[in-house]
């Protein structure tokens, strides 16, 4: 993968993903959540039930996902969780493109409201350059230093 790579976006309520879809999903998120980021943490919480899932594809693998929630689901806002890029294609700006199309996919799914997240903390001026603006105090979660910032 020595250019950028074509990916291919998805969006699929969890009803609607296939075995081997979920399975991608959560491989990817054990990988970077548990293993790389080394956070013991229960990640199949009773939420992926209630999203959207956004994912990109490279063919037949998965490299990129998110979790989106309309309003009244997490929070009063509607909402993007589980922001995950295969580490192997950060450097490809698939992180950018993952956000750009969660958020486009928030306001075609769930109208123009604002859009809320848990973001950790050392990624606040990446979401800035999105236009959300933190909201809240830094909090603990998971022995991760996270913050609640919002886009109006």
């Amino acid at each position: 993968m020595e250019n950028s790579p074509n990916i291919t976006w998805q969006v699929k309520p969890f009803d609607e993903l296939s075995v081997h879809e979920l399975y991608a999903i959560l491989q990817l998120r054990s990988a970077i959540f548990v293993v790389e980021q080394q956070c013991i943490f229960l990640d199949m919480d009773d939420n992926d039930q209630k999203a959207q899932h956004c994912m990109g594809w490279v063919n037949s693998e998965l490299v990129a996902c998110t979790r989106l929630f309309a309003p009244q689901v997490m929070y009063s806002q509607a909402s993007i969780g589980r922001v995950v890029v295969a580490s192997r294609v950060r450097r490809f700006g698939i992180g950018k493109a993952l956000m750009r199309i969660s958020i486009q996919y928030c306001q075609t799914l769930f109208g123009p409201s604002p859009i809320k997240i848990g973001a950790q903390l050392y990624l606040q001026q990446f979401y800035e350059g999105f236009g959300f603006q933190p909201i809240s105090e830094v909090y603990l979660e998971d022995d991760i230093l996270h913050i609640y910032m919002e886009l109006s």
